[in-house]
């Protein structure tokens, strides 16, 4: 019989670690952002991001889940510290956008646009012609179960569909990082468990890194191998949990068993604490 295992519980508020056997993809060094409103995001928030990872991100509204994905991004710059991409390369220096896939809590999709032109939009920015990337967009597709849609129009698609889309322009530059923000908050239940196990179906296949924000313990549990707690403004990480759970994960089995129910527990405890302030450093 096996015995049922907490998460591993790693309280170093300055780093936490990869696993030793990841290679390091992304590191933040005490990165702080304060916008010019005067409101503080983050505060010297470290963190080391291993490849194919799958990270994430779990706090209350306003610690800085999103701002430490848009840092990441390029879309914002950080107010101080440091970010590291790969080999001790600063991430914004030298890494391409086509290194990182970005999927917003909105599909965001181009209404006049058919499913295939959404797709073929990274590339075609990047100055890939349609017929370079005619197989290249259509394996996109097929990765999100949307081979037969490709001249379908958004206002024709389901809001789960529409964030398949989403997923498969994210993912048509095969990139290293993907950047996830609460993307299937919106969905009904159903929905977002098809689309929680197709997403890790694609990341266990093509090994990317995948950052992913939610609110929901019951998400980061089923989804991650680690989650990083971060505490209420100034954001920060708080606490690391680890997911020794092996893949695939099946709704049928996992989350049936008492052992995603005991790391479910122990992940509502860490944050209730944190939201609380206990055992936090201010």
């Amino acid at each position: 019989m096996r015995t049922t295992a907490a998460p591993t519980d790693s309280r170093n508020t300055a780093r936490a670690e990869a696993p030793a056997d990841a290679r390091m993809l992304v590191r933040l060094d005490r990165v702080s952002k304060r916008f010019p409103n005067g409101t503080l995001a983050l505060q010297d928030m470290s963190l080391e991001i291993g490849e194919h990872d799958f990270i994430t991100f779990l706090g209350p509204s306003g610690c800085g889940k999103s701002t430490a994905l848009r840092l990441l991004a390029g879309l914002s710059p950080a107010t101080s510290g440091k970010l590291t991409w790969a080999a001790h390369r600063t991430l914004g220096a030298s890494r391409t956008d086509r290194e990182l896939g970005f999927v917003f809590q909105e599909p965001t999709l181009m209404p006049w646009s058919t499913v295939f032109e959404n797709v073929f939009l990274p590339l075609r920015l990047s100055g890939v012609t349609r017929a370079q990337a005619d197989d290249t967009v259509r394996d996109a597709l097929a990765m999100v179960g949307l081979t037969k849609f490709t001249h379908v129009y958004p206002r024709e698609l389901s809001g789960g569909m529409k964030m398949r889309v989403s997923i498969a322009r994210a993912l048509v530059t095969h990139p290293r990082l993907l950047l996830m923000d609460e993307p299937f908050a919106a969905l009904d239940e159903m929905t977002r468990s098809k689309l929680n196990n197709d997403l890790l179906a694609i990341w266990k296949e093509h090994r990317f890194t995948v950052i992913f924000v939610t609110h929901s313990v019951y998400e980061s549990v089923y989804l991650s191998n680690r989650i990083v707690v971060m505490a209420p403004r100034p954001g920060r990480v708080v606490r690391e949990l680890r997911i020794d759970e092996p893949y695939p994960r099946t709704a049928g089995d996992f989350h049936v068993s008492t052992r995603y129910n005991d790391y479910v527990k122990t992940v509502q405890r860490v944050l209730h604490a944190t939201m609380a302030g206990v055992g936090v450093d201010h």
